[in-house]
């Protein structure tokens, strides 16, 4: 299916990623269903128009009349669920999914999975402190990075059908990485930066910190509101990248702390002039 031309969309898991989802799709012409286990996703979703049609239960015809299936769910459930409904795919469905790992879930699904259907994974580099459909917004995605991770099950031409979905819904730059670089990454650039923000968060049980604090804390702890469900799912699933760089981060905070206690004040500004330098890479042009 090309997304130039406008087809039928089922979107399974109707959270705050999928729908997302749901609504720049809808809002690009796309017939969008779902399905989801909450009664009170599918009520709200049809109400605000984000999907037109779905339903609780997996009904036959919201599967077999996709013509593309974007799973929002967590890892496990998404295996489950493909290995349960797959017979129900027409030939030639593209599949793709959300979720934060890719490794423990990418070559299961391929494995499992019809030779008739394909799954080109994808991730999303977006996201709210807010969950459900009803916190959805298609906005967090403009400006945001989007990675497709294909395998070498993948053709080319899935890939490419990835990478365009992610420029339709607005994401500013597409990356394509394997799934092990894909894991590596984003056990620094998200997974470690959820641990550090708990932990700050655990390290004080004073209430009133928010009578005292500044706009600095609260930025870096924004992520500390966390769905402890899926993310202890996620860390586990990439545990290995996910300590590696807990150790590297562990060491480096334990330099910069002996030059505190050792007076080191050139070693603490270069430390800071090194940070400055490299901070400067994630400004926005």
């Amino acid at each position: 299916m090309q997304w130039i031309s406008k087809g039928n969309i089922l979107i399974v898991g109707l959270g705050l990623m999928g729908g997302s989802y749901a609504r720049a799709l809808s809002r690009l012409g796309y017939h969008v269903a779902a399905i989801d286990t909450r009664e009170e996703s599918i009520a709200f979703a049809l109400k605000e128009g984000i999907i037109m049609d779905g339903d609780t239960s997996v009904r036959s015809h919201l599967i077999s009349e996709a013509d593309a299936v974007i799973f929002g769910l967590y890892p496990k459930v998404l295996k489950e669920w493909i290995q349960e409904h797959q017979e129900q795919f027409r030939p030639g469905t593209m599949i793709t999914d959300v979720t934060g790992v890719k490794s423990s879930v990418v070559y299961d699904v391929q494995e499992i999975l019809r030779p008739d259907v394909e799954f080109i994974a994808a991730h999303p580099m977006a996201g709210r402190e807010v969950y459900g459909v009803e916190n959805s917004d298609d906005r967090m995605f403009h400006g945001a990075n989007f990675i497709v991770t294909p395998t070498e099950k993948n053709t080319p031409e899935a890939v490419e059908w990835a990478k365009d979905l992610g420029r339709i819904l607005g994401f500013r730059k597409i990356s394509v990485l394997s799934p092990e670089e894909h894991d590596e990454m984003i056990a620094f650039v998200s997974q470690l930066t959820h641990c550090i923000a708990v932990t700050l968060m655990t390290c004080s049980d004073n209430h009133h910190l928010v009578d005292y604090t500044g706009d600095s804390f609260r930025d870096l702890t924004r992520i500390a509101r966390i769905n402890d469900v899926m993310w202890s799912e996620l860390f586990l699933m990439n545990k290995k990248p996910l300590l590696d760089k807990m150790d590297r981060f562990l060491e480096e905070f334990q330099e910069f702390r002996d030059m505190l206690e050792a007076e080191d004040k050139e070693g603490m500004r270069e430390k800071m002039r090194l940070s400055t330098e490299r901070r400067a890479w994630f400004d926005k042009k």
